[in-house]
Order: structure tokens, then C-alpha cells, then sequence
């Protein structure tokens, strides 16, 4: 008898598992709250931000000529920064004869003038080793003598800061000199970086403080940010070992950087709440409250991930910038921009100059100008950022949903408009584009409702622009 019920029991529960998932998915889905948007043109929050108009370049290719075939995809996508690592290993700056220390930019000029071709500034990580430097000859290895290290932080900021450098492009006024960062480092506690540590032997600290001795001995430059320390992820024991020495030993800390790669967008924003919060805990931290905040590096995956290149990466990128533009941070350095010779990679334009979904993305937000609305109304899986100036006012929405599953015909309402007439236009990530003319308001507002609603598929991203007519 007790045979029977226990193989009752089993065939029971076999039986309502099945039922279990499929009640647990349909709650799932009931559960989850559909976008009804709403534009009120008298919400504004101020300019519209730009601090996501940062790029980040890995080593992908030692040839300054690398960015060449990339020149006019990243112009058009107006950034402000764009950063490079591998500047001394990559372009063979240093160069030991007889135990003196020579040096040699004009590799690294030829990246950096570059970059002033597309209209961003450099922002530097410094790094690596160059090998001639390094106590075993590696690229990620201590220095032999820190002060050649020093000496070497000192010429670069002294280079591209300096006020009668004259570079091979001829850019030489004050704004392209001006506020150029150098970040000491880059992941510093990453194994394939060195594995450094904030105590030891192989102690970070120490290269921080050498790295701005050096800076502090720099002679006819325009204003510089120094700052650290790059790490994989936002640590507290990182962060707060960090000030801790910066203060002990009176060192200059222009800015704080990490690393962040991540599928959820929100962990963006967590990242800056916590900070703020440990920078609180102490009243020795509050020097460093205001100073900026910086992700240097950003994405979907810090491995190499196919999905990069999908509209999921798309969605996930227009998703992420939606929730920096609502903190507090200076810069988040999207990685990366273009892919090395062995195949896809994190890119947004690929080896041959190709662009691809995360491009077309970013292009779309520089629509976004004038004034910040707020938006009410998103839901669990679309997310929507707007802004208005004297001729239009723009609207992107995304339905970011990794699971590509979620359907959603999204209701547009646009509020206390002042217009008679207007004409209403909506693009699309693979460049489709509809357009709606002679749109009357009623009551100040124009409403996009039940089969007006904006069909928004998995990951899709939707341009609205509604213009007045004269």
C-alpha cells in the first residue's frame, strides 16, 4: 500500500509540474507592466545630456592606420571622448640605448590625430609596460625603475596636453588640449592585465602614486585629469583602499573609473548609487563627492559575444544610455568601436568599416537634442527617452527583452502643444520610415491609440519626431 502512494505521489506531481510552469509563465507575463507613453512638452529637465557620447578602442590592431576605414561612421556619431589603451606596447614609444630612455610618440600621434579627425578628444589609458621598461620583460610587469615610469607618464601629458606641442595634424588650440584624461592603467586586477593589488608586492598604489609624481612634474600644459583605477567592476575594498592612500599621500584623484559589462541595464545606476553611498560613509571621502565619475568601458558581454552585433546588442545599448542620462556620471565609454582582423568582436563597425545595429542605434539618439523631457508611462520591457527643441520634439522608445518575446503595441500621447499642425515621422533601426502629415491637435495634445499605437516588436527601437507645420 505504501508502494502505491508513494508511485501516486510521483505520477501526481509529474502531472501538475507541467501546470505549475505554464500558470508560473502566464503570471509572469500578467505580472509584467505594458508602456502607455506620455510626452508632456512642459516636463523639460534641463539640456539634454551628452555624456554617452563616449567611445572606447581595445587593442585590436597594433597599426596606427587602424581607424582609417572608420574615420566618417565615427564622425557622424559626434563624440566627445573616444579612448585608447595599448599606448605604449602598441606604438612603440620607448626605447632603451645604452640605460638612457628615449621616446618616440609619433606612432601615437598618428591615432591621435585621428581622433581628431572624428571631433572627440582622447582620453588615455596609460599603459602597458613597454617591455624594455618591465623587471620581466613582460607588457603587464613592475617597472625597473619607477622612475623612468614617472619620467614617461610626465612626456605623454606633457604631449598631448602641452601648450607648443605641435602634432603632424596641426591641432593646436587650447579646447583640444584642454581637460584631456589620463587613466592610470587598465583593469588592473585582471590576470591577463597583471594582476596587480592594492597591498603587496605588486602593489597598484605604487604605480598610481609614480604615475602622478609624474604628472605633478609636468611643465607648460593645459588643464589635465589624472585618475584610476580602471578595475574590472566597481569594488568598495578597491574604491575606498584607493582614497584612502590618494589621501595619505596627498595625491591628486581627478576622477574615479571601472569597468562594467553587463545584460541588465539597471546595474548601470546601482553602480552610482553605491558609490555615492560609500563616498558617504565617511567624511574623509566627501572631497571626492563631486569629482566625475567615469565607466571607461561598457557592453552587453566583456567576451567576445555574437549577440553584440544584433538588434538585442541595439536594444541593450539605446536601453542602458536611457539610465545614465538619469545619473549622475561623467562619461560611459560604450566598447567598442571597430573590430581587429581575426573576426566579430565587440565592435559597432566591423574590420572593413561596415556598420552595424549598435551604430545605427547610437546614430539615432544624436536626433535627441535641446531640451530633456520627462516620459511617463514606460513599462517592464519598453523604456523611452525624449527631447525637445524649437522645431520638433524626438521620441525613441525600445522594447529591450533578452528573451525576445515580448509584443507590444505601445499608446504615444503628446502633451500641451502649442502647434495648429503637425507632421508626425517614424524611423526605424534598419532605416524604414513612415510619415503622417497635417495631425491636428485636440485639446493641445495628439494621441496614439489602439490602432495608431506603435507596434513594438522584441528589441526594436522607433524614432518618433513630431514637427510643427506653418
Amino acid at each position: 500500500m505504501k508502494e502505491i502512494n508513494f508511485f501516486l505521489k510521483i505520477f501526481l506531481g509529474l502531472l501538475i509540474l507541467p501546470i505549475l510552469f505554464f500558470s508560473f509563465q502566464l503570471f509572469s507575463k500578467a505580472s509584467s507592466i505594458k508602456a502607455n507613453i506620455v510626452v508632456d512638452t512642459k516636463k523639460v529637465s534641463g539640456p539634454f545630456p551628452d555624456r554617452w557620447k563616449a567611445l572606447a578602442q581595445g587593442g585590436e590592431d597594433p597599426d596606427p592606420k587602424f581607424f582609417e576605414n572608420a574615420i566618417s561612421q565615427v564622425a557622424e556619431l559626434y563624440p566627445k571622448y573616444i579612448r585608447v589603451d595599448h599606448i605604449y606596447d602598441f606604438y612603440d614609444v620607448v626605447k632603451i640605448e645604452n640605460n638612457n630612455m628615449y621616446l618616440n610618440f609619433d606612432k601615437l600621434d598618428q591615432v591621435v590625430c585621428r581622433i581628431y579627425q572624428v571631433g572627440a578628444k582622447p582620453f588615455f589609458s596609460l599603459g602597458y609596460m613597454p617591455p624594455s621598461l618591465s623587471q620581466d620583460g613582460s607588457l603587464v610587469g613592475k617597472p625597473k625603475n619607477w622612475l623612468q615610469w614617472s619620467f614617461l607618464v610626465q612626456k605623454t601629458i606633457e604631449r598631448y596636453s602641452g601648450k607648443d606641442t605641435v602634432l603632424p595634424c596641426g591641432v593646436n588650440y587650447p579646447y583640444w588640449r584642454t581637460d584631456i584624461y589620463y587613466e592610470v592603467w587598465n583593469e588592473p586586477d585582471l590576470e591577463t592585465f597583471g594582476k596587480w593589488h592594492y597591498s603587496g608586492e605588486k602593489n597598484y598604489l605604487e604605480l598610481y602614486f609614480y604615475s602622478v609624481k609624474g604628472a605633478e612634474n609636468v611643465k607648460n600644459v593645459y588643464p589635465f585629469k589624472i585618475g584610476g583605477p580602471a578595475t574590472t567592476a566597481l569594488y568598495k575594498n578597491w574604491i575606498q583602499r584607493f582614497l584612502d592612500f590618494a589621501i595619505t599621500n596627498n595625491l591628486r584623484v581627478d576622477f574615479l573609473s571601472w569597468h562594467h559589462y553587463s545584460k541588465k541595464t539597471n546595474d548601470y545606476v546601482d553602480d552610482v548609487i553605491n558609490l555615492n553611498k560609500w563616498l558617504s560613509e565617511e567624511s574623509k571621502y566627501y572631497r571626492y563627492n563631486n569629482i566625475p565619475k567615469i565607466i571607461s568601458e561598457w557592453g552587453y558581454d566583456s567576451e567576445k559575444n555574437p549577440i553584440a552585433d544584433t538588434t538585442v546588442g541595439a536594444a541593450h545599448t539605446i536601453a542602458s544610455i536611457r539610465n545614465f542620462i538619469n545619473i549622475n556620471i561623467e562619461a560611459a565609454f560604450l566598447f567598442e568601436i571597430k573590430d581587429g582582423p581575426n573576426g566579430a568582436s565587440w565592435g559597432i563597425i566591423d574590420y572593413q568599416g561596415g556598420k552595424k545595429p549598435r551604430w545605427y542605434a547610437l546614430q539615432m539618439l544624436n536626433s535627441l537634442d535641446g531640451n530633456r523631457l520627462i516620459v511617463d508611462g514606460e513599462g517592464t520591457y519598453v523604456s523611452a527617452i525624449a527631447s525637445i527643441n524649437d522645431k520638433k520634439i524626438s521620441l525613441i522608445l525600445t522594447n529591450y527583452d533578452i528573451a525576445e518575446k515580448n509584443i507590444e503595441m505601445v499608446p504615444v500621447t503628446f502633451k500641451n502643444l502649442d502647434g495648429q499642425k503637425y507632421k508626425l515621422t517614424k524611423k526605424y533601426l534598419d532605416g524604414k520610415q513612415e510619415t503622417q502629415l497635417n495631425l491636428i491637435p485636440i485639446n493641445n495634445q495628439i494621441s496614439l491609440k489602439g490602432e495608431k499605437s506603435i507596434l513594438m516588436t522584441p528589441n526594436s527601437i522607433v524614432l518618433l519626431q513630431l514637427e510643427k507645420v506653418d
